[in-house]
């Protein structure tokens, strides 16, 4: 897409510099014109990646990357529009285009990686990886090799590659989270905990992590609520999370007393609780 009027000012501005110094020639006045139209397609393609409808962007992209099928960046903003429209099957044939393509890099075989493994096909990420030289050392590629040694449960593996990635990073709040999930999965809480507090210092407002936390102290027993923002619902739902995992070890008349404060703290109807209540009241009445 062009800015007609953007282009036209450019264009006039091209040419009063020319009566300046010398008379250009069509051909000089059409490179310039098209140098200007390079910047403004490129603005525009920021933001459809950032601002715009995903589906709409994957649109644009289509298009657009069918009318330069040699522009290896519209190729690239395809690949990302598609995972923001949550399709990584199409994206992972994107982006094997890409990385396999005589002006592939490092960076777009780990995106190739990221698409296969939001797909789940695990064996392809791994394959992808393996084929990033060494000295590659991103935090993106770092934080997908922790995922894929994840998967396959090796466990050293994972904590290496995880604790490698959290010092690639200046946000790590999420591969925080991650490395407590593997380690809450592992049945270690004690050390899920602790990580899923250092993630909450550097975002305290992620739910995901309070959540863990709770469920990670709820493995272990400790069933007083920790000590982070939390609004009066997420509150009430991590009472809820709390009173779950205190079942799930059997201690049923903590549980019972947490989902109740739950109920009595959420300032609207908490129906998963009354649920979880009833349920748990109707086996003690069945028992």
């Amino acid at each position: 897409m062009r800015h007609p009027i953007m282009i036209s000012l450019a264009a006039a501005g091209v040419l009063a510099l020319s009566g300046c110094q010398k008379q250009m020639s069509d051909e000089e006045v059409e490179r310039a014109v098209a140098g200007v139209n390079v910047i403004d397609e490129s603005n525009l393609n920021d933001i459809m990646l950032t601002v715009g409808d995903p589906n709409e962007a994957v649109a644009y992209f289509q298009r657009t990357s069918a009318q330069n099928p040699e522009r290896v960046d519209l190729k690239r903003g395809l690949a990302q529009s598609l995972i923001k429209a949550k399709k990584p099957a199409e994206a992972a044939r994107v982006w094997a285009e890409v990385a396999d393509g005589p002006q592939g890099t490092p960076e777009d075989r780990v995106e190739l990686a990221d698409a296969h493994i939001r797909s789940g096909d695990w064996a392809k990420a791994k394959t992808e990886l393996n084929k990033i030289p060494p000295t590659h050392e991103t935090f993106g590629r770092y934080r997908l090799e922790a995922m894929v040694a994840d998967s396959e449960q090796n466990w050293s593996k994972a904590d290496s590659f995880y604790q490698t990635a959290v010092g690639l990073t200046t946000q790590p709040a999420g591969t925080l989270n991650n490395w407590g999930f593997s380690k809450l999965t592992r049945g270690d809480y004690a050390g899920a905990e602790k990580l899923f507090g250092e993630a909450l210092t550097y975002d305290p407002s992620m739910f995901t992590a309070k959540n863990n936390l709770v469920m990670a102290r709820g493995g272990q027993g400790k069933y007083d609520m920790p000590v982070i923002d939390m609004s009066q619902i997420e509150r009430a739902q991590l009472l809820h999370t709390l009173a779950l995992a205190a079942i799930k070890r059997g201690d049923i008349v903590m549980g019972k007393t947490l989902l109740q404060e739950a109920i009595d703290t959420h300032p609207q109807h908490f129906e998963e609780a009354v649920r979880a209540m009833r349920a748990l009241d109707s086996n003690v009445s069945a028992g």
